[in-house]
């Protein structure tokens, strides 16, 4: 009996895979809002009335799609971190945010599908809540990181933004000040938007050198969220008067 059901969990498990393949597909040929079960179950040569004792409706599958994309975005961000982990924020945030470019530009259509255009009649579930939340819990350990090391410059807060910059940090890092955790939420946004502009098409005859071009950017990010890079031996843009061990 147990070995009748661990083959039966294991062609679950491949049938899903396959589901999830041909959707992508569709999700690359014609868009999310163009998703449809029984294109996905013609692909795969399945009568429709099967494929939904795996997915029992569109936004089932969309929703399964959406948590595999940030999972997968949040494992790249997260590896590219646990690489960088002994050098100093500011690096360490460049660093994640080279990988979640590169991401991208691996996964155009996933990224499209999680941070594209909503798909008509579909709202994304509380179940998407964690997977979507790795990205910026990686920037947030880094600012906290500087933050306990004294390394953090608190950005500064106009009077009409701090109680919302308040209730931000009281939300998502109540151990942060509430200026930094405003300019990360600013800076996560202005990141995506980044990387949404050089896929969507936006940076065409505008950026020819976008690697540079990104780099500076999200550099530029860094600072605005208080961290400054670390002394090395190499030139920079810094002003050389921060101390360093």
């Amino acid at each position: 009996m147990s070995t009748a059901h661990g083959a039966r969990a294991r062609a679950r498990i491949e049938v899903t895979a396959a589901i999830k393949d041909a959707a992508r597909r569709q999700l690359a040929a014609d868009g999310a809002a163009k998703l449809s079960l029984r294109a996905v179950a013609r692909e795969l040569g399945m009568v429709s009335s099967a494929l939904y004792r795996y997915f029992p409706s569109r936004d089932d599958l969309l929703t399964a799609l959406i948590i595999d994309a940030y999972n997968s975005l949040g494992e790249s961000a997260e590896g590219a971190h646990d690489k960088a982990a002994a050098a100093g924020p500011a690096e360490r945030w460049t660093a994640v945010c080279e990988a979640v470019r590169g991401w991208g530009l691996r996964h155009p259509h996933e990224y499209a599908l999680i941070y594209g255009s909503p798909v008509p009649g579909y709202t994304a579930p509380e179940t998407t809540v964690p997977a979507a939340s790795r990205v910026g819990l990686v920037f947030i350990g880094i600012v906290r990181d500087a933050h306990r090391g004294a390394a953090l410059s608190e950005p500064r807060l106009s009077a009409g933004l701090r109680p919302e910059a308040e209730r931000m940090a009281a939300d998502l890092a109540p151990d942060l000040p509430p200026g930094s955790v405003a300019a990360l939420v600013a800076a996560w946004a202005q990141l995506f938007g980044l990387v949404g502009f050089e896929l969507f098409g936006q940076f065409n005859r505008v950026v020819e050198d976008r690697d540079t071009f990104f780099r500076q950017a999200v550099t530029q990010l860094a600072h605005g969220v208080g961290l400054a890079a670390q002394p090395t031996g190499t030139t920079g843009e810094g002003d050389g008067s921060s101390s360093g061990s």
